[in-house]
């Protein structure tokens, strides 16, 4: 593999859902060790990207690649190997309800890992002191957690197969501002603990700036003219945030009054 070969690649890729066009001939490369933050209105495809790059979804045209492989090339056998590589941090946490904090965290590792359960038990509660939460969560079930406390353990759970890749789901809505600084810092620390490369959709834009190298703007593709590209930015948060694209300067300061006027019109 080439040095300068890109660590995950959307490359061509296009995707819709029967008449509706989500992605639009997207281009894309991250790094090994990047922390991007990809943003954009609702409707623009960033939940459809995270989904794309971990294999849930197949493009319509184009190729997700991982280290130079499309993913769509993968045997089955490939693609469930690759897949361990992964940590997704879901929107709203997605535990399983049924299960115990333990249970969910452990459940990766008990479908994919030959070990002891006391082993297992260890690293469940390793990952849980990891985000900050007390051996005493192990018994409960999500439905007597917190949102912050769900959000902790969903993260957990992504952190214990010791993933090479993070994907976060806006993983701060419904928070408020003191949990979102406590999941904003959890990120921060895992990439501090071991090597990992961070892909995260969010509308936070406190979370962009605090977290993210780099920041992807994605345009729906209905507010597009013919030909131009998806992607409207692609720099440093702080270049976002002084960016001379009004899409871009409006979005990331929260200025709706020139939406207004298209919606009105």
């Amino acid at each position: 593999m080439a040095d300068d070969q890109p660590f995950l690649e959307l490359h061509h890729v296009s995707q819709w859902f029967g008449p509706q066009e989500v992605l639009r001939d997207v281009n894309l490369q991250i790094g090994r060790g990047e922390t991007l933050a990809i943003v954009g209105e609702s409707g623009c495809g960033k939940s459809v990207t995270l989904k794309l790059l971990i294999g849930l979804l197949t493009p319509a045209d184009g190729e997700v690649r991982l280290q130079g492989r499309a993913l769509e090339k993968l045997s089955p056998r490939e693609m469930a190997r690759a897949r361990l590589r992964f940590g997704f941090l879901f929107q709203g946490a997605a535990l399983f309800d049924s299960l115990t904090v333990a249970d969910n965290v452990a459940f990766g590792l008990r479908q994919n890992m030959r070990m002891p359960e006391s082993e297992i038990l260890e690293i469940v509660r390793d990952r849980l002191h990891e985000v900050g939460l007390p051996p005493s969560i192990c018994r409960k079930k999500p439905a007597e957690l917190s949102g912050g406390q769900r959000k902790r353990v969903g993260l957990a759970r992504a952190l214990a197969l010791t993933p090479e890749i993070m994907l976060y789901d806006e993983p701060t809505t419904g928070l408020d501002p003191i949990m979102t600084d406590v999941i904003n810092e959890l990120i921060l620390q895992t990439r501090a603990q071991r090597p990992v490369t961070s892909i995260m959709v969010t509308h936070e834009m406190t979370t962009v700036r605090k977290v993210a190298d780099r920041v992807v703007m994605l345009c729906p593709v209905a507010r597009l003219d013919p030909g131009e590209p998806q992607i409207v930015f692609d720099g440093t948060p702080e270049a976002a945030f002084s960016s001379a694209d009004q899409r871009v300067y409006q979005f990331v300061h929260g200025q709706a009054r020139e939406r207004l006027r298209e919606m009105a019109g």
